[in-house]
């Protein structure tokens, strides 16, 4: 008996010292290393420029929650669920990450609040969202201008007021609302405003801007006459929301001549120089004005033309950003001298 007794015991011994070792062995997933430099250039960005495009810009938690094949990290939340856990108390971010099973698709390019209500920037890997790192990274700066949108006073009151949901309370409206853009004469007007948007941004430092311009401004009040208030509304809401914060990514990548990136952002295989995006982008952009079908590009549209509008808007009233947040969502608004 005192034989079994004793081998009975070693293998309790063994068993316990099996899992006391494995317990201690344990160690959480953590973020790529790569990938924190990428997002802590943004936020060196934001910190750097944001205020200059963007009153109190920096001001906001730049809450990001990436997504990777199998694990969502979590950066700068100000109070995680409970199902995140501690991944790390990181040097390079100088935050707590966190950590839990991922959610959500690793295609994701988004902002909603996606944690306990805080907008979160919810973004796959740049492998997976097809981007480089810097393209990635301005991406980031995108993002972070909805943040600002969402977090501003009343912007949900105000979109309400707009009466665009249809009952629809999880947002999707934004996505799949109704507008007409199988319409055949909508398409016709559309394709005249957009083609007289395009020679206008591209003549606005010539002497015959006005009268690009002109026209315009006259193709613009054409298509607003034929469309129904509401779908009006929700071109004029996509145009403020989406292709302001692309024209917030040129904003950045214009500001950016006298910076220098950091080393460990520059050793990056797939760095770009930033010069290079801000002309890749204001080429792509300008150039879509050319050839976007209103039928097959659909709301995707709205982000080149407000983008666009948002450069002519630079050149006709410097100030028009100080009125963005108090006067949203019609941004032919801010057309006038102030």
């Amino acid at each position: 008996m005192a034989l079994r007794s004793i081998i009975r015991n070693g293998i309790l011994l063994l068993i316990l010292l099996s899992c006391s070792s494995y317990s201690f062995s344990y160690s959480p997933p953590l973020m790529r290393y790569q990938d924190k430099i990428r997002i802590r250039e943004a936020i060196l960005i934001s910190e750097q420029y944001g205020e200059q495009i963007w009153k109190n810009l920096e001001q906001l938690p730049f809450v990001v929650l990436l997504v990777s094949d199998n694990t969502e990290f979590l950066v700068n939340h100000p109070y995680p669920s409970s199902d995140f856990q501690l991944s790390e108390n990181d040097t390079i971010l100088k935050t707590k990450i966190y950590f839990r099973s991922r959610r959500f698709s690793d295609k994701l390019l988004a902002t909603f609040p996606a944690v306990k209500g805080v907008p979160c920037i919810v973004i796959g890997l740049p492998e997976k969202t097809n981007k480089s790192s810097s393209e990635w990274t301005i991406t980031l700066l995108h993002e972070h201008f909805h943040q600002y949108q969402f977090s501003s006073k009343g912007y949900y009151q105000d979109i309400e007021g707009l009466n665009l949901s249809r009952g629809d309370s999880t947002g999707s409206w934004q996505l799949n609302y109704p507008f007409p853009y199988e319409d055949e004469k909508i398409a016709i007007q559309f394709n005249r405003f957009r083609t007289a948007l395009q020679e206008a941004v591209l003549n606005r430092m010539n002497k015959s801007f006005n009268r690009y311009f002109k026209n315009y401004r006259k193709e613009r009040d054409k298509l607003k006459s034929i469309l129904k208030p509401a779908d009006y509304n929700y071109l004029s809401f996509q145009i403020w929301q989406e292709g302001i914060a692309r024209y917030t990514e040129y904003k950045f990548l214009t500001l950016l001549d006298d910076y220098t990136p950091s080393t460990e952002m520059k050793s990056l295989t797939d760095f770009i120089p930033f010069s290079d995006l801000r002309n890749k982008l204001f080429k792509n952009e300008t150039g879509f004005l050319n050839k976007m079908s209103l039928s097959a590009d659909k709301r995707v549209c709205f982000y080149s033309i407000g983008f666009a509008e948002a450069l002519l808007l630079d050149k006709e009233n410097e100030h028009w950003r100080q009125h963005y947040m108090t006067d949203k969502f019609f941004i032919e608004n801010y057309f006038r001298k102030l």
